[in-house]
């Protein structure tokens, strides 16, 4: 199979779910999980980036509860649960391990495999999200105070979820768990921040809903933010996406791809020496 064929399909139950997922290419030794943001889905978020990304690796990608082609249940949306059901599917497909790539609350989601599940992490990906509450935009912080289905009517994350989610009578219900989406909250500790054993990939557009110097501190948590030519290049990194806001952080495929290929298939820490250039 190759990043053009049709994807093998299906449904995991996991945790009181039918949990759709996607499986695209089958190259490499450690699969991709890509994990969408809130009000998303596979196609909306990482749609233009799959066809690449499956050339030379599995790519597995799912639905998370009430997004997609996954329907609700009497639940609410927080980073604990969903990881759990990540897990789960993780476990129902017979996979050990993987790397992760999640966006948005798919980044809050991935941080909290990384913290929890460490064992079923190799490398992380996290774009748009911050790992504290304060890393957040006051204005944005505000915006999400209450979102009612005309706010998103005619746009592409409504007609997504009309056309197939299994309750497409629920939209408002998906909106109310999304404004009390959970990730903790009070976030995750900077402690557990620079616990985290895997390596990351920090991605920020330069006018997200999460603040730049927080995107830094992350950074410097993970131990990035120092003098490469003398120290070695950390195993973490940070990217900064020109010109990108929260909605629209992967719609320049081409940029992605070149941040985030190179990270995944870079050798893993301890297997090959960083060597600074000044010594």
């Amino acid at each position: 199979m190759n990043g053009t064929s049709a994807p093998v399909t299906g449904y995991a139950p996991v945790n009181g779910l039918d949990m759709y997922y996607e499986i695209h290419g089958g190259g490499g030794d450690v699969p991709l999980l890509l994990l969408h943001g809130g009000l998303f889905n596979i196609d909306l978020q990482f749609g233009q980036l799959i066809p690449d990304l499956a050339k030379t690796r599995k790519v597995i990608a799912v639905d998370f509860q009430a997004h997609g082609r996954t329907g609700d249940i009497d639940r609410p949306l927080t980073s604990a649960g969903l990881a759990s059901d990540v897990v789960g599917l993780l476990r129902h497909l017979g996979i050990p391990q993987a790397d992760v790539f999640g966006y948005s609350v798919g980044g809050a989601v991935t941080i909290q495999l990384a913290v929890e599940y460490p064992e079923v992490v190799r490398r992380i990906v996290t774009s748009s999200v911050s790992f504290d509450p304060s890393g957040d935009r006051s204005e944005n912080q505000g915006a999400m105070e209450e979102m009612t289905v005309d706010m998103i009517a005619g746009t592409p994350m409504e007609a997504d979820y009309l056309a197939k989610s299994p309750n497409p009578d629920r939209l408002q219900d998906l909106l109310n768990k999304l404004v009390r989406f959970d990730d903790g909250a009070s976030g995750w500790s900077e402690d557990q921040i620079k616990a985290i054993e895997a390596p990351t990939l920090i991605t920020v557009g330069d006018c997200d809903m999460v603040r730049l110097e927080h995107a830094v501190r992350f950074l410097q948590l993970r131990g990035g933010d120092v003098n490469g030519d003398f120290e070695g290049v950390p195993a973490s990194q940070l990217a900064v996406l020109p010109g990108t806001t929260h909605f629209f952080g992967l719609s320049r495929p081409s940029l992605v791809l070149e941040l985030v290929v190179p990270f995944l298939d870079a050798p893993m820490p301890g297997t090959e020496p960083s060597t600074p250039l000044m010594s």
